[in-house]
């Protein structure tokens, strides 16, 4: 059992590992976008009020940041199931 626990811990740390290199990522190239964009359009009035393109960019890394999120601190599929076989594990025990 220890040793499962251990292999289930190194899963988690290589999760949240990854999760914090694509978060650094997602931060550098859409900053590097948006100050790109700035230097083009917006800081020369050039902007015409539209939406701003890096805005996509953003938007749809953002949400696969959000889903590397939830699965490195927040899927908690393998304890789920373990408390679940504790539960009937009690129940036979009575």
């Amino acid at each position: 059992m220890e040793d499962e626990r251990d292999k289930q811990l190194w899963r988690i740390a290589k999760k949240r590992a990854g999760f914090k290199r694509h978060l650094a990522s997602y931060i550098i190239v859409n900053g590097f976008l948006w100050a790109l964009w700035w230097i083009t359009q917006g800081r020369h009035g050039h902007y015409d009020g539209g939406m701003p393109w890096p805005i996509w960019s953003s938007l749809g890394w953002g949400v696969g940041i959000a889903f590397s999120y939830y699965d490195a601190y927040h899927d908690n599929r393998n304890e789920d199931i373990m408390r679940e076989f504790q539960k009937l594990k009690d129940k036979e025990g009575k």
